[in-house]
């Protein structure tokens, strides 16, 4: 049986990374496509962009906030708005699951 490994993202903080992946999911859920990231989530998603593999190349120029988008298949997903105007959408389980 694998151990686990706690998570913390920004204020929250989880004992396995399951947990910061439904946390992850349930947020997701609570937006519609199209939506911004209230303030209080965005400090988490922030927190969970960092621990990305790509977090340099989704980053970019700096997060100005954080989105609800259209993703494949039609379902959504989580996308960073940067300071230089320009947008990415990330996997809010690589976040997790890929460090």
């Amino acid at each position: 049986m694998a151990a686990k490994k706690p998570v913390t993202l920004g204020p929250k903080h989880f004992e396995k990374k399951g947990d910061a992946v439904a946390y992850l999911k349930a947020m997701l859920h609570r937006y519609d496509v199209g939506d911004r990231v209230n303030a209080a989530d965005a400090v988490v998603l922030e927190a969970a962009l960092a621990r990305h593999p790509e977090a340099d190349q989704k980053i970019g120029a700096g997060v100005k906030s954080f989105s609800v988008r259209s993703a494949d298949f039609g379902s959504k997903c989580f996308w960073v708005n940067r300071t230089d105007g320009t947008t990415m959408r990330f996997s809010h389980t690589a976040c997790i699951w890929k460090t």
